[in-house]
């Protein structure tokens, strides 16, 4: 029999694990829909507001062939065109809710629904303002301008920091997803954030389906939703990166 994990719910919100099966699952059919094997999910034995009881990975440090394993899983997920953008109900991105629904366009899904989402939880009155107004005057223009660079929504893992992902000899497990369709370039963005998954998962990826020209832009607009949650959560130590998502965003022109 495998072994087992129970997570506790300390989040303060009653389905955040519900929410978090829910993600496992999605993705568990999507890699199997897409085909991959080397990028796997814990299997779920139970979920309820209290707790999530999954298998217990054993993981091991990350090698340059697992770590191309995962890019190429995540490659192959990303290639799978959704219908829409955004999700059919609001879930958890670590300790903070994530609106979504669903969204004709992505610009509009991202602009509305994480980035000003964000910009509205922020406490620092004078802060709040300052990001509100760039964000209502470059907004419209950033919302084309993501429109115009993303070809198809892909589902997303939605937090696939280094901290999200166990290797071990056959590849990668996925675990504490915050999932939706989106542009795949969100998910390799956020995965430079907090030190980045080396050199090989990036060669490899590109090698099945490679980052745009426009990538280096998207990667600081897209971390800027991380930026400003983790600033909300923990405090001005994220500022920095706040403030250089914005500028990313007004150097466009847009």
């Amino acid at each position: 029999m495998a072994e087992r994990h129970l997570k506790i719910n300390t989040t303060g919100y009653a389905d955040a694990l519900l929410c978090e099966a829910e993600g496992l699952e999605s993705l568990r059919s999507a890699l199997t829909q897409a085909g991959v094997s080397t990028v796997r999910i814990p299997d779920v034995f139970s979920v309820s507001e209290r707790g999530l009881e999954m298998a217990e990975i054993s993981p091991c440090p990350a090698k340059e062939r697992t770590l191309a394993l995962l890019a190429e899983g995540l490659a192959s997920l990303h290639s799978v065109e959704q219908s829409r953008f955004g999700w059919e109900s609001d879930n958890y991105i670590g300790l903070s809710p994530q609106p979504n629904g669903w969204h004709e366009t992505w610009g509009d899904f991202f602009v509305g629904r994480r980035l000003k989402y964000q910009v509205d939880k922020i406490r620092d009155t004078n802060l709040k303002r300052r990001f509100s107004h760039r964000l209502a005057e470059y907004g419209p223009g950033l919302a084309d301008w993501l429109d115009a660079h993303c070809s198809h929504p892909s589902l997303l893992h939605g937090d696939l920091w280094n901290g999200n992902v166990l290797f071990d000899d056959a590849g990668a497990w996925l675990i504490d997803p915050a999932v939706y369709h989106g542009d795949r370039e969100a998910d390799v963005a956020m995965t430079e954030m907090f030190g980045g998954f080396g050199e090989a998962f990036y060669r490899a990826y590109d090698r099945c389906l490679p980052r745009t020209a426009v990538y280096d832009q998207k990667r600081a607009i897209y971390n800027l939703y991380h930026y400003l949650n983790h600033y909300n959560l923990f405090g001005p130590g994220y500022l920095s990166g706040c403030e250089c998502g914005f500028a990313a965003i007004e150097e466009l022109g847009v």
